[in-house]
């Protein structure tokens, strides 16, 4: 939309770079082209305002199919206005001078014109496609379809329309059918799921019995060698006990030993002992021999006394001693 302002009676006009703006004046054209700014009187002035920049424009519509199912198409044709001489001369793109607003619907037109022109060949080409293959490969063929209708009609260079793209987005049954379309593959889809979930639990089962294997391997390797080494340790158990046993033998062999050259040694010690015992008693009483009887129990009673304990008083009674003096007197005269 152009932005007019006003001053004094009169306006000024200040358009868009991509505004195509055409001034005419007593029907003469003053101004023509884009972007344009000047000044012109409401009264006097035909302006017209044509867009000139690329627009889309989005179209949906049902078509049947040659198997007589319904389908939504999809689809966005972007054009342009190449000739904005000839689209204003042939659709009108005239402006208020005052609010600079369209006075009637220009791009409306072209809609409906371009619409039902992809419509058209949209529809023909499906007329003749059955839903499987619309599905299928519907998109492409739709898209040629229309661009080539769109290329091949003469109205819209008439109009000066250029199409610059043709696309088509979905070609969609209705919802009922593409249901029931997509149950075998969802069917299928699921089975492929449970096959690749089955065949996971399968790997998974499959290691988890090689590595119950090998832990069985493992304990039975290990319980091997708990084997061998109880066999080793009885084995060295033996052999220290043997070594010990041995050991034994010869400490008791050598106490035997020593014990029965102490007892021969304490048995020599002992005869020798006797025998000096004897020959000193012998002496003793080949000394003897010859003493008188008075003098043997003098001695006796020395040797007695040497093995008294030591006596501090003794006190002799009368009776005693008396006694005593009259042994000694009886025998002295023998």
């Amino acid at each position: 939309m152009a932005d007019i302002t006003r001053r004094l009676g009169w306006r000024h006009l200040r358009g868009a770079p991509t505004a195509h703006i055409r001034h005419h004046r007593g029907g003469t054209l003053l101004h023509d082209g884009p972007g344009l700014s000047f000044w012109f009187r409401a009264l006097t002035a035909a302006l017209s305002e044509v867009p000139v920049d690329d627009r889309e424009l989005a179209m949906t519509f049902h078509a049947r199919t040659s198997d007589f199912q319904d389908v939504a198409v999809q689809a966005t044709v972007t054009y342009r206005i190449g000739d904005p001489a000839l689209a204003a001369a042939r659709l009108d793109f005239s402006i208020d001078p005052d609010t600079g607003v369209w006075r009637g619907a220009p791009l409306e037109q072209l809609g409906s014109l371009l619409t039902e022109t992809a419509q058209q060949h949209a529809l023909d080409v499906l007329a003749r496609t059955p839903l499987s293959s619309a599905l299928v490969d519907g998109v492409a063929a739709v898209r040629e379809r229309i661009t080539a209708g769109l290329d091949a009609e003469p109205r819209l260079p008439a109009t000066g329309i250029e199409v610059v793209a043709v696309r088509v987005m979905a070609v969609r049954p209705e919802p009922e059918v593409e249901r029931a379309l997509r149950t075998p593959a969802r069917e299928q889809i699921q089975q492929e799921a449970d096959r690749a979930t089955y065949e996971r639990r399968a790997v998974a089962v499959e290691r988890e019995r090689a590595i119950a294997e090998n832990e069985l391997d493992s304990q039975i390797e290990l319980a091997r060698r708990e084997e061998q080494l109880v066999e080793q340790r009885g084995t060295n158990t033996r052999r220290e006990a043997e070594e010990h046993a041995a050991a034994d033998a010869v400490r008791a062999e050598a106490e035997a030993k020593r014990s029965v050259r102490l007892a021969r040694a304490e048995a020599e010690g002992a005869r020798e002992v006797g025998d000096a015992k004897a020959q000193a008693q012998a002496a003793w009483l080949r000394v003897h021999a010859d003493v008188d009887v008075a003098t043997l129990h003098a001695l006796t009673g020395t040797r007695f006394a040497e093995n008294l304990p030591h006596i501090d008083s003794l006190t002799i009674s009368p009776d005693v001693l008396t006694g005593l003096l009259a042994k000694l007197g009886a025998r002295e005269p023998e």
